[in-house]
């Protein structure tokens, strides 16, 4: 499985930026993509996912409202918008495939997302 993830750059505090993560390989609907970051000295943390069967999605509590998770399963491409950026939102974003019947994780590089204040 592998995972590429695009869309990151450098926006001002209350815009938005939209990233995109193609998952590759073998996959099936009994999965979860998620997206995590990793700010400047910080460490990782979960931001949200999606459950590619059922659509169900989940956030951390310091998004929701503003972040937006969606998958195109044609594609097999998850979107995660992000509306009104702060400065904190700063980060490494990755995004993350989790297959439910093996256990395993793949890891895809990050986007670097930068907020300006």
């Amino acid at each position: 499985v592998q995972l590429q993830a695009s869309g990151g750059g450098l926006v001002q505090a209350g815009g938005s930026l939209r990233l995109s993560c193609v998952v590759s390989g073998r996959t099936t609907n009994d999965a979860a993509t998620a997206w995590f970051r990793q700010g400047p000295g910080k460490e990782r943390e979960f931001v949200g996912g999606i459950r590619w069967s059922g659509g169900n999605t989940y956030y951390t509590d310091s998004v929701k409202g503003r972040f937006t998770i969606s998958r195109d399963n044609a594609k097999n491409t998850v979107a995660l918008q992000m509306n009104s950026l702060k400065p904190e939102d700063t980060a490494v974003y990755l995004c993350n495939a989790r297959l439910f019947s093996t256990g395993m994780h793949y890891w895809g590089k990050g986007t670097q997302v930068t907020v300006s204040s």
